[in-house]
């Protein structure tokens, strides 16, 4: 029996639901009292939690880490794990952010894709089930994360308290099924204050190429004025002579960090100019990333670069640069390969900044992901797809880091989105396709009603 057609009997409630959760500005930030990631992420999942009640489910909320919505009981335990935090909005959207509009069959808005769409998608496919009175053979969770888009120590805090899964998947990937997850990585690098650079910004969050990056620099008149010459025909750099310095603006485009070669790092062009007309004068933090990083996005210049068939090759991405009077830091995001150990990297990295006079800091390193093709999971997640679709099921690997990394090697990243379709998630426009979503929503309802019944 196909269940999974029965989630477009709630498309409207779905619909509804996902714009109140859109108007929440969930971006994850400093601890606030109770709430570990501040007050916006915590309004997020009070709001989803007072959803998943209202329709008669069973709720719990682990400190504001992350909550869950439940149906049916046993000793196992299977789960669908959404977050609820987003990416900052940044800059160059056409509507408000905020606010989520339906234009031409897309709907727009943070967080429509990545993800608080499958979030919402996810709950009403439990309630689908309660409200059908299927009967299963354990229970049955979806849970929503509050701070995937920071590091995802919402699931190390919520999984010291709640049971682990039996097994389980994430809806933050593309279909068919990502059973490999490159390795994440990411280092910060601090040093003393540039000579000729009294302030230095550029990027909002590690996991994302920063599209926009300034300096305002103590300069002669001399070095002003090879700047303008070499920046003339550039539309991507600005200058304005201000009191305090000259100030210089760099654009790029925002992408992923696992898939950094889709963006433009403003960071990198400007520390690019930069040393082009200032050279070694920069000080040793700038000219180290410039000797160390320079435009690459596969780690060649740091000595890391490598690649295997299951997972491809480790990408590089300079996230977050900040300098001012006190002194200077970058921080990197790696995706290595699942044949690699984490271990190896960061000891060449460490090495080669210490060298360079500079100190290493190792912020975050969790191993790779992999599940085989004849798991009892894949299986499962592939049927339920290939009924829906009536097409195979691809395996794939990705760069990205899931909530799948968080599920003790029990699950993946299956849906949402499709190949083909451009979310512009961590950009701004983010949409998600509506016939894509009604298209995912039969697929994970489906997937979600084998787990529950499945021996």
């Amino acid at each position: 029996m196909i269940f999974g057609n029965k989630i477009l009997d709630y498309w409207d409630d779905i619909l509804r639901d996902l714009g109140t959760l859109v108007a929440i500005s969930s971006v994850c930030g400093p601890a606030d009292g109770k709430y570990p990631y501040g007050k916006e992420p915590a309004r997020a999942l009070d709001t989803a939690l007072a959803l998943a009640r209202s329709y008669g489910l069973e709720t719990q909320n682990v400190d504001y880490y992350a909550g869950h919505a439940q149906y049916g009981e046993g000793d196992e335990n299977a789960i669908v794990m959404a977050h609820l935090d987003v990416v900052p909005a940044g800059e160059g959207w056409d509507t408000d952010p905020f606010q989520m509009v339906e234009k031409d069959g897309l709907l727009f808005g943070r967080g429509v894709s990545d993800n608080k769409g499958p979030a919402i998608i996810a709950l009403h496919c439990l309630r689908a089930l309660k409200e059908a009175g299927i009967k299963g053979n354990r229970k049955l969770r979806v849970v929503f994360g509050s701070g995937e888009e920071i590091g995802m120590d919402d699931m190390t805090h919520y999984f010291a308290k709640e049971q682990h899964p039996t097994m389980g998947f994430t809806p933050d990937g593309r279909y068919g099924i990502c059973h490999c997850e490159k390795g994440l990585l990411r280092f910060q690098v601090s040093g003393e204050a540039s000579p000729i650079i009294s302030h230095f910004e550029a990027g909002t969050v590690v996991n994302a190429v920063p599209y926009k990056a300034s300096a305002l620099l103590q300069c002669t008149s001399q070095d002003t004025d090879l700047l303008r010459q070499k920046i003339s025909s550039i539309p991507a750099f600005s200058l304005e002579e201000r009191p305090e310095g000259l100030f210089i603006l760099s654009q790029g485009k925002a992408a992923h960090a696992s898939s950094p070669e889709n963006g433009v790092n403003a960071a990198a062009n400007l520390i690019e100019l930069l040393y082009s007309v200032f050279d070694t004068r920069l000080g040793s933090f700038f000219t180290w990333i410039h000797d160390a990083i320079g435009l690459t996005y596969d780690g060649s210049l740091y000595g890391v670069s490598c690649a295997d068939e299951v997972s491809g090759p480790l990408t590089f991405n300079l996230g977050l640069v900040h300098a001012d009077a006190e002194g200077a830091n970058f921080t990197v995001d790696i995706r290595y390969p699942a044949t690699q150990k984490g271990s190896d990297i960061i000891a060449i990295l460490r090495e080669r900044t210490e060298k360079a006079g500079l100190l290493f800091h190792l912020l975050y390193n969790d191993e790779p992901l992999y599940l085989p093709k004849e798991s009892s999971l894949i299986c499962l997640l592939s049927g339920a797809y290939e009924d829906i679709t009536g097409t195979p099921c691809t395996l794939y690997s990705m760069g990205g880091g899931t909530y799948a990394r968080q599920m003790f090697g029990k699950g993946v990243a299956f849906g949402a989105s499709f190949p083909g379709f451009s979310s512009h998630a961590h950009d701004c426009n983010e949409r998600a396709s509506i016939e894509n979503l009604k298209l995912h929503a039969q697929i994970c309802l489906e997937a979600m009603y084998r787990m529950f019944i499945s021996e």
